[in-house]
């Protein structure tokens, strides 16, 4: 199969040229020759094409994720953007990957099981870095509507993967998924991310966000239970987990100022959602199906943890 050649440079690009930005930032940082040996022999360049580069759609997807682009809005995106065409590797006269080759791609990662393992690399380059501090683990989670219409009467939604749950503290429910995700104290990253549907309690998957070489859990009180607070003493993890009050009894002042100390401790994980849904937009589920709502998760994940890198990296 034909394979594109891309990021040749011309004169065109030389004289453009432009400051470094993040993404220029970010490009610096990776090892990307490793995440195109976990790419590798994904060439599908669609009915008598030649096939985009792996490392040149899974790039374009990295700039997607961190813009909140659809695949049409990215089309058009690396049409226009300089910025974007550098850090993708694209020269300047050249075409760009077409939404349905970017598609495609996307599907092929999600067939192959590959977010995970590229989540992963991503991972052991922030450790090797040194960036990735591993004093402690806050978790939490946050829903995300499913962009499928929900189910209503005797109509089923198309995604039937999607849950329902209650939003804490306003009326009425949210539909789609719930994005739980371990972050490292001190650095704001995500070293750990799950998607589930949107009615799992917070708790469930709770321990499989945890790494196991942190010092320290910090949770609210929906994770708590005496079960995960004995698991975690004895592996040497100091528990920092709220507590809530029973239907009889309401908390000792002291438990109280405990609760208010892990609340200002924790409040720094709220600044990953914030970002996400924010600054990247991730507040809708774009795609039907758990697998591939996991995967526009995490690859969210990936994006977020990339922007991370090149703020904590002077």
């Amino acid at each position: 199969m034909a394979v594109k050649r891309t990021g040749q440079l011309g004169f065109a690009d030389a004289v453009v040229g432009g400051s470094a930005g993040p993404l220029d930032r970010i490009g610096g940082l990776v090892r990307w020759y490793r995440f195109d040996k976990l790419l590798a022999g994904l060439r599908d360049g669609g009915p008598g094409r030649a096939a985009w580069p792996p490392l040149v759609l899974f790039k374009a997807l990295l700039v997607g994720s961190l813009y909140g682009l659809s695949e049409r809005e990215l089309e058009e995106a690396l049409s226009d953007r300089l910025s974007f065409r550098r850090f993708v590797g694209l020269a300047l006269e050249e075409s760009v990957p077409d939404h349905s080759s970017l598609n495609r791609f996307r599907n092929e990662l999600v067939r192959l099981s590959l977010f995970d393992k590229l989540f992963a690399e991503l991972d052991k380059q922030l450790q090797a870095a040194g960036v990735m501090l591993r004093r402690g683990t806050m978790l939490d989670a946050t829903v995300i509507e499913a962009v499928s219409a929900r189910p209503h009467g005797d109509r089923p939604s198309v995604d039937p993967d999607a849950g329902f749950t209650k939003r804490a503290g306003k009326p009425g429910s949210s539909f789609g998924y719930k994005a739980h995700v371990g972050v490292d104290e001190g650095s704001g990253l995500i070293h750990s991310v799950l998607t589930t549907p949107a009615n799992i309690n917070d708790t469930t998957p709770a321990d499989r966000l945890i790494r196991g070489d942190e010092q320290r859990v910090w949770a609210d009180a929906a994770y708590h239970t005496h079960a995960r607070e004995r698991r975690l003493k004895a592996s040497g993890i100091k528990p920092r987990l709220m507590r809530r009050a029973n239907k009889h009894h309401d908390l000792p002042e002291r438990l109280k100022r405990y609760n208010r100390l892990i609340a200002r401790r924790r409040a720094a994980v709220e600044t990953t959602f914030a970002t996400l849904k924010n600054r990247m937009k991730l507040t809708r589920i774009r795609y039907v199906g758990l697998t591939k709502a996991s995967a526009q998760v995490t690859l969210a994940a990936i994006a977020f943890n990339l922007r991370r890198w090149a703020v904590l990296t002077p």
